[in-house]
């Protein structure tokens, strides 16, 4: 899980071997703040601390006021105003305001609720952890909130007191076919915010060389897939053009809950990739997840134009739900 933070699970981590812990999650911003909304810091009992929520602005300020909300157990609002000279030295052109919501684990923030979140995520589940700024009622939601999942948007509500801190497991990609245009691919999906997987029984093709560092796979599609899983923040894209390596792969994703499904070929190609399903017993619905001819139609030209026309796509599908 190459781009997931580990925040909540330090914080647990060290509450619960007695060294303390206090969250600190950026919660409103306005101008060019350092960090997204959502973006967290955790600091220890001893002042250690991991993450960040102005990249260097206000990391000082805000652990010594986590010092003090872990001696008396009260979660704290704090403001901070980001000069244009301190927001330059982060890369930014100019400054801003953030809002940073600070809690003590065991305290304000309940031990078994920390928990319940560090299992979700580590499950790979979406969850949203809901707090009432005003009366400090905490809860996680597993339902609703489909906007901010889809985009991946913390913030507050329109009452201006609840804030959703939006907890998505990392995006991944499963790209059966270790073809020239998952070379390409495979680098807009890391650049993306993707890990990504590359399936191929044909050794030649799913090699080291193609692919260097990268999560390779030369099982049979189906087994393949099994052993990674389809979720929620999965996109399959399907290059082979080789209905005996796509098939398999396909028929799995068509059952699952997967966010994308894509499918290298022609239009005529794809007809019968259809025919074959619905012969297959899938229904009109099912078959119809599947974006084929795959990639947004730009009129692109070779590998890399094409890896371009997916990824756009898969962004498409996540962000817009089309």
């Amino acid at each position: 899980m190459d781009n997931f933070d580990q925040i909540p699970e330090i914080a647990l981590k060290w509450h619960q071997d007695g060294t303390g812990a206090v969250l600190a999650t950026v919660v409103q911003t306005w101008g060019s703040a350092p960090r997204r909304v959502g973006s967290q810091l955790v600091i220890s009992g001893k002042g250690d601390i991991q993450g960040s929520v102005s990249g260097g602005c206000v990391e000082g300020a805000v652990i010594m006021e986590a010092m003090d909300v872990l001696e008396n157990g009260a979660g704290k609002m704090l403001e901070f105003g980001v000069s244009d000279e301190d927001a330059f030295a982060v890369g930014l052109a100019c400054g801003g305001t953030i809002r940073v919501w600070i809690e003590p684990v065991g305290a304000a923030l309940p031990e078994a609720l920390l928990a319940d979140l560090v299992a979700a995520r580590a499950a790979r589940e979406p969850v949203a952890y809901v707090i009432n700024t005003d009366t400090g009622e905490r809860r996680l939601d597993r339902s609703g909130h489909e906007s901010r999942f889809a985009m991946d948007r913390s913030g507050f509500e329109d009452d201006e007191a609840t804030f959703v801190g939006i907890h998505n497991p990392p995006l991944r990609m499963v790209i059966v076919g270790a073809v020239h245009i998952a070379q390409a691919l495979v680098k807009m999906a890391r650049i993306t915010g993707y890990d990504p997987y590359i399936i191929d029984p044909r050794e030649a093709f799913a090699s080291e060389a193609r692919f260097p560092g990268e999560t390779i796979l030369t099982d049979w599609p189906d087994e393949a897939v099994d052993e990674i899983g389809l979720d929620t923040r999965t996109a399959l894209v399907l290059l082979t053009h080789d209905p005996k390596l796509d098939d398999p792969a396909l028929e799995r994703a068509l059952t699952s809950k997967c966010f994308y499904i894509g499918a290298l070929g022609s239009t005529r190609t794809h007809a019968k990739r259809v025919e074959r399903l619905g012969k297959a017993g899938y229904t009109d619905d099912q078959i119809a997840r599947i974006h084929g001819p795959v990639g947004l139609n730009i009129g692109a030209a070779g590998p890399s134009e094409i890896a371009v026309s997916i990824m756009a796509q898969i962004t498409s599908a996540l962000r817009l739900g089309v």
